[in-house]
């Protein structure tokens, strides 16, 4: 059993900034990459950012520049930090855990919304 809560979503303003943040317990030992994704109204899920144990990262193209992925592997805890947010960039975040960072996460958290305002 794997567990993961997230934190920190909610409502801005477009150019605003939130930082999200996920802690993993239960059984991670064999899982080495973590990430976010996110679904937005109407649209699959999607990839935003991963990253493995040893700090190689995956970002999708439109949040490139914007968004920072990071990890405190003694916490088990990933983190996202989201600048100049986008109207588009509206949509329920996921946590996830798996088993590469180029593809979907076998493990997932509940979600949280993040909802920007133009």
């Amino acid at each position: 059993q794997v567990q993961l809560v997230e934190s920190g979503g909610g409502l801005v303003q477009s150019g605003g900034s939130l930082r999200l943040s996920c802690a993993a317990s239960g059984s991670i030992s064999s899982i080495n990459n973590m990430g976010w994704y996110r679904q937005a109204p109407g649209k699959q899920r999607e990839l935003v950012a991963a990253i493995s144990s040893g700090g190689t990262t995956n970002y999708a193209d439109s949040v490139k520049g914007r968004f920072t992925i990071s990890r405190d592997n003694a916490k088990n805890t990933v983190y996202l930090q989201m600048n100049n947010l986008k109207p588009e960039d509206t949509a329920v975040y996921y946590c996830g855990v798996g088993y590469s960072i180029w593809s979907q996460a076998a493990y997932w958290g509940q979600g949280t919304q993040v909802t920007v305002s133009s």
